[in-house]
């Protein structure tokens, strides 16, 4: 999914339905291109250390955690709650193609 492209509240259900919410944390992050990724991340493993192996990130928002039903196919079911992070996405891409450094994203808009 690439936030150039206009995407839709149902390209993001897809790749939030791919993860499996019980097995791993997760982070959702931008990359240069536009490209929206959501990528599970090793036990004991901090966020900047998922930055520092990703130079490509422009930005990301808060560390999803393992078994909170933040990601999954239930969390893609929902679809005012796909909504609100396709919009948070969109904003977050506007500031981030403008912005000096790493985009970090705490809440939805």
């Amino acid at each position: 999914m690439n936030l150039n492209n206009q995407p839709t509240v149902n390209e993001l259900a897809r790749l939030f339905a791919a993860q499996k919410d019980t097995l791993n944390d997760h982070i959702l992050w931008i990359s240069e291109a536009g490209d929206v990724r959501i990528d599970p991340v090793a036990a004991c493993k901090e966020e900047t250390e998922f930055e520092k192996d990703r130079p490509q990130m422009r930005a990301h928002l808060k560390m999803y955690r393992r078994g909170q039903g933040y990601v999954g196919k239930k969390a893609a079911a929902d679809t005012d709650y796909m909504a609100r992070v396709l919009q948070t996405l969109t904003l977050t891409w506007e500031k981030a193609q403008t912005a000096p450094a790493l985009v970090k994203v705490n809440s939805y808009s």
